[in-house]
């Protein structure tokens, strides 16, 4: 649901609901993918999509009234949209040819048809590049960000009267995110572009666009993101994949440090532009996503929602493995709060490893349910996320992808030689990328443990390229295509490495039929491979499980999901020693 609240300090808490996309539909699994409201909050165009899809189709709602337009635009899955400051009409993404490449920004005028829009921006690097657009509030420019993988933003500022193009960079490996700072000309935001842990820039929109200014110099810390309000500067970092909130003032000047409610992550700060006033989400392993208010006087909760543990009921620890390369590697280990750790326990050992995602404190149901049952649960921080900046990332892309399996199969080896749980005892887990993850571990180490879950996976790295989006991810892993690529890639692809007569973990391997992203054919062909050749399919079953009207996760109603859950924990339950 997407729901309106004021945002003063004395409003009443309790959220009016302004769409209910199941409700409307009639369809449980009809999920409101994104939303952009536009600058005065008459109007919110949002994208909505069922089972699992992600193939969104824009529509526009009417705030007070709460009456759709009459316009709806299609094949706008995971859209930016721009207002105008009068909300007569915006920039949007839109896929041209209605397939899963060629993502260009249009333009659209309210009750006009959508297939008479004109183009803003559509000279991409490639097919697969991903724009996203905004418009300042004054309605003078609109800002274009275009990624291509996970290592390069190339941007650009498009004045919306004369449509003339002016680059800010363009062709560097280098991540760059701006927005406007309407009263003071200039683009505001952060880069790794010289500092792999990103630092916070400025550059006058009347001047050379290449000219940075570094109001915040790169630090220990990683930068995540930074908003502004009417007086400050509000930067999001992380240490070893834990969040801080730092105020600057607009000129860069440090004030000082914003108060965390404990060690947990930072999701998402929206700042005010009229008054010095912020609201962040923030979450834990312990803590359900809940929001918080800050001003420069206060930080207190915004949400109230009810459900979710006692904090107090779990303990969280982190620290830190070595590697197969010497490299020291963070890792979380969540348990309850009574665990004295004096013997080992069934544990979970969980990791991703790749798009430079950070493993940051995040709730999830299962982590604390385990935990609740007198199990211990595992976060390696390993190479491919982003959890010590840009080089941690990079160590764990392409050619270098190896070393993200390495630092898994060190994490649960680790686990063991420190009593923390047994081979026996240790199952491991992952989803997407991590799925890979899983899947390589099964294949690669079938000692490393007695269980695994592997959610959504890429399994067959000879093919992927073939399959829905997945021409995204070359940037990431290589191109088949390309021969000393292929090398690397076929070298741990897990469908080409299954073994005839080996002992295989018990596994659950997940999949939704409509899963957009990942193709339902690698878990599904995967499975029956390793069914086919375990040597111990009785006493470790390979199992899959292949959810209708379902896709890669996202979307997915609370019900359903608590289906999975209760599934992914009931065969761990059967498949561990106690």
């Amino acid at each position: 649901m997407l729901c309106v609240r004021p945002l003063e300090a004395d409003a009443a808490p309790e959220p009016t609901v302004l769409i209910d996309a199941a409700g409307r539909s009639g369809d449980e699994t009809t999920a409101i993918d994104w939303f952009h409201p536009s600058r005065d909050a008459r109007f919110v165009a949002y994208g909505t999509s069922a089972s699992g899809d992600e193939r969104s189709t824009l529509r526009i709602i009417d705030v007070e009234s709460g009456e759709h337009l009459t316009d709806e635009i299609p094949n706008t899955r995971a859209a930016s949209v721009g207002w105008l400051p009068d909300a007569s009409a915006f920039a949007y993404t839109r896929y041209s040819t209605g397939g899963d490449y060629d993502r260009h920004v249009f333009w659209h005028h309210l009750g006009t048809p959508w297939s008479e829009d004109d183009v803003l921006f559509d000279e991409l690097p490639d097919p697969t590049a991903w724009p996203d657009v905004s418009v300042s509030r004054d309605g003078r420019y609109a800002l274009v960000h275009v990624e291509l993988g996970w290592s390069r933003v190339d941007v650009h500022v498009i004045d919306l009267a004369t449509h003339e193009r002016r680059t800010v960079i363009e062709g560097v490996d280098a991540v760059t995110w701006l927005g406007f700072d309407e009263p003071r000309a200039r683009l505001l935001g952060w880069t790794t572009l010289d500092a792999d842990r990103g630092r916070v820039i400025e550059i006058d929109l009347n001047g050379d666009l290449s000219a940075w200014r570094t109001l915040v110099a790169e630090s220990d810390a990683v930068i995540d993101g930074v908003s502004l309000t009417s007086e400050s500067l509000l930067v999001s970092t992380t240490r070893r994949a834990v969040s801080s909130l730092d105020r600057y003032a607009l000129d860069g000047s440090r004030l000082g440090s914003i108060d965390l409610p404990e060690q947990g992550t930072v999701a998402g700060v929206a700042g005010s532009r009229e008054t010095d006033l912020a609201v962040f989400g923030f979450t834990g392993f312990a803590r359900p996503s809940a929001l918080f208010r800050w001003t420069p006087d206060a930080t207190a909760p915004w949400t109230d929602l009810p459900g979710g543990p006692d904090a107090s009921a779990f303990a969280v620890e982190q620290t830190t493995y070595r590697s197969t390369d010497g490299t020291d590697v963070a890792l979380f280990i969540v348990s309850s709060a009574d665990d004295d750790r004096a013997a080992p326990r069934r544990t979970i050992l969980y990791g991703y490893g790749g798009f430079s995602i950070t493993m940051s404190p995040a709730y999830n149901p299962i982590i604390a349910a385990w935990a609740e049952s007198g199990g211990r649960y595992a976060i390696a921080c390993i190479r491919g996320g982003a959890e010590e900046g840009e080089a941690w990332h990079r160590a764990g892309m392409r050619e270098h992808k190896q070393q993200v399996f390495d630092d898994f199969h060190a994490a649960g080896d680790w686990l063991v030689a420190n009593n923390v749980t047994t081979r026996e005892q240790l199952a491991i887990r992952g989803g997407s990328n991590g799925g890979l993850l899983v899947g390589v571990a099964i294949t690669q180490r079938p000692d490393l443990c007695r269980a695994a879950i592997c959610a959504v996976p890429l399994l067959d790295m000879v093919r992927f390229h073939h399959f829905l989006i997945a021409k995204l991810w070359i940037p990431e892993y290589g191109d088949p295509d390309v021969a000393d690529e292929f090398t690397w890639l076929y070298a741990y692809s897990p469908y080409h490495h299954v073994v005839d007569g080996t002992c295989y973990p018990a596994t659950l391997i997940e999949t939704g039929e409509e899963d957009s992203r990942v193709d339902p054919c690698h878990a599904r062909k995967f499975a029956a491979l390793v069914q086919e050749r375990t040597s111990c399919g009785d006493e470790h079953p390979i199992l899959v499980r292949i959810e209708a009207k379902a896709g890669h996760g996202q979307g997915k109603p609370a019900s359903r999901q608590a289906d999975e859950a209760a599934d992914v924990l009931a065969f761990l339950d059967s498949q561990l020693a106690r």
